[in-house]
Order: structure tokens, then C-alpha cells, then sequence
């Protein structure tokens, strides 16, 4: 076999499984462990992978600032969506005190929420409008609006939280990651997430399987700091990290 072509081999392996050992990647090519490890050094001087003693892992790109329109949002994942929605409605109790944080899937939550016992905080503009068209016991928190997502953000917004104690808090995120955590393009839209979580319970990060191995410039939160809850996860190597719900398996 050419060198080129194990090369794509192992780019192929570790794009597929995020991380491989060399012993995986000689077996899987039925070659040397000496050849693989050629390959690994001469495709991390390439950029192409990122190596480390006794293996490989897929590099990580960070997917920069652009951040989608909500109604374009609406549009992706929606029947997953939909599902995730339905589970984390189920979750609520009486006398729960639940924050909302703005977003689409979180959106959706508000659609199949039956329990008029607990009381509702949102950031979002959208969020806010359909909690009171359910007659349900909400506020919204006070500061500027960010038109893009619908969401309250800044320093007025993160003064309105920190009065809160929440029992759970339903999140949304841009990006899933076992080294970056849960991630977001807007650095006052992680400022608000973060100050949510702060002064929450239990959080819960609803959020369909194509956030999963994704990096954008600002973490709010580590990955153990919250549940998560997602259709199918596409890498069981997150199980190990906090508690995940497969609505879908």
C-alpha cells in the first residue's frame, strides 16, 4: 500500500472515531505499529491530525463567530427537535422554578409544557411570548436584545440572574465537546448562559446530535456541569463524561 493512500486510511479512521491507538489503526491497515507511527508523525506536521503517545485524535476547528438566524434555526433538525422538546417537558415538577434559556430546541420545550404549578425565567423574546399565550406563571429577564437569536444579553441580564435560584435550567448550545465543553459564537450570550447555570440546580442541555464534536470561540460550561439531553448520540466516548438521554434510542 502507498503511503498516500494509508494516509487517507488513517485520516478516514480518525475523522470516524474521533480518537484511535496506534495498536487500532495497525490492525485496522494490517500493517506495523512502527509504519503507523510514521504516518501518524509525518500527518501532524501536516496538520492534518493531532498526535500524542500511543495514538491520534481528529483535529478540532473551531467553527468562528458565524452563528445562523433563528428562522433559519427552526428549519434544522426539526423533528429531532421536536422529540428532545417533548422528553425535557416531561421533566418539570410542581413548584419547579425553571429557567429557559433562548434558543430553538428550547423554543419548542414551551410547546409541549403542561405544568401551570411552576414558574418560568427566559431570555428569550420568543420564549416569553408563548409561556404567556400558555397562561403560565413567567418573567423575562430585563437588558439588551440580541436580534439575531431573540435573546436578552449583557450586564443587565446577568444582574436580573444572580437573584434567581433555580431547580433546573433547559439550555441550548451551539457546540458539544469533550475538552471544550458546551460552547456559543456570542461572548455576552455566554456571559448570560453562564450566570444561568451558576444560580441553577440541575441543568439540562437540549441539543440534537450534530452539536456533538463541535468547537466555537467561547465555552460557558464544562461538559459535567450539565445533563444532556439529545435524539442519538453520534460518540459514546461522551457517556463517560456526564449524564446523556437518548430520546431516539
Amino acid at each position: 500500500m502507498l503511503s498516500q493512500e494509508r494516509y487517507n486510511l488513517i485520516q478516514n479512521i480518525i475523522n470516524e472515531r474521533t480518537t484511535v491507538t496506534v495498536a487500532e489503526l495497525a490492525e485496522a491497515l494490517e500493517t506495523s505499529e512502527s509504519t503507523i507511527r510514521r504516518d501518524l508523525t509525518a500527518l501532524d506536521e501536516l496538520g492534518k491530525i493531532k498526535k500524542f503517545f500511543g495514538g491520534a485524535t481528529k483535529v478540532k476547528h473551531n467553527e468562528g463567530f458565524f452563528e445562523a438566524a433563528v428562522s433559519t434555526k427552526e428549519t434544522l433538525m426539526s423533528e429531532e427537535k421536536t422529540e428532545i422538546a417533548r422528553y425535557s417537558a416531561s421533566l418539570i415538577n410542581d413548584n419547579d422554578f425553571v429557567y429557559i434559556d433562548a434558543g430553538t430546541t428550547t423554543s419548542r420545550l414551551i410547546d409541549f409544557i403542561t405544568n401551570d404549578k411552576a414558574t418560568y425565567v427566559t431570555n428569550g423574546i420568543t420564549h416569553a411570548r408563548k409561556l404567556i399565550h400558555k397562561g403560565l406563571n413567567a418573567y423575562i429577564i430585563g437588558g439588551k436584545i440580541k436580534s439575531l437569536t431573540e435573546a436578552i444579553i449583557g450586564a443587565e441580564g446577568i444582574s436580573n440572574l444572580s437573584s434567581f435560584n433555580f431547580s433546573k435550567a433547559f439550555m441550548g448550545t451551539n457546540g458539544i465537546d469533550i475538552e471544550a465543553g458546551f460552547t456559543t459564537p456570542d461572548i455576552e450570550e455566554a456571559m448570560i448562559k453562564e450566570a444561568a447555570l451558576k444560580h441553577s440546580y440541575t441543568a439540562f442541555v437540549l441539543a440534537d446530535r450534530t452539536k456533538f464534536r463541535k468547537v466555537f470561540p467561547v465555552t460557558f460550561s464544562d461538559i459535567d456541569k450539565c445533563c444532556i439531553i439529545t435524539d442519538v448520540l453520534p460518540d459514546k466516548k461522551f457517556l463517560a463524561e456526564t449524564i446523556i438521554k437518548e430520546v431516539n434510542k
